[in-house]
């Protein structure tokens, strides 16, 4: 992914046709170390492409995915926090009842 980040930099940048040394120029300048042979995939898979026809065809063919957003699962979120507000609502409940319980007989800590 790293490496067709850089090849997208690269052509946002100007440059029509990437090749492997003007990505790894990239990459380096932010501390990664390219692995050649992802290079060579991506410069040719790549050149001679319209990168941005590429993206628009991709977008598309995302759209119809399936991302998890469904029956069960929002059913248990909603759960699952629940159960996180619960000990947090009996937190509150036990600092008002020992405030104002009379459990201290009349004397307070520092008094």
């Amino acid at each position: 992914m790293r490496h067709v980040a850089a090849y997208i930099l690269a052509v946002i940048g100007g440059k029509a046709d990437p090749s492997e040394a003007d990505l790894k120029k990239i990459l380096n300048s932010v501390g990664i170390e390219p692995v050649d042979e992802h290079l060579k995939i991506v410069v040719n898979q790549l050149n001679g492409k319209d990168l941005f026809q590429l993206i628009a065809e991709g977008n598309s063919l995302l759209a119809g995915m399936p991302t998890g957003e469904g029956g069960g699962s929002s059913g248990a979120v909603v759960e699952a926090a629940a159960e996180v507000e619960a000990p947090k609502e009996e937190a509150k409940k036990d600092e008002s009842d020992s405030e104002g319980s009379g459990s201290d007989m009349g004397m307070g800590l520092f008094d």
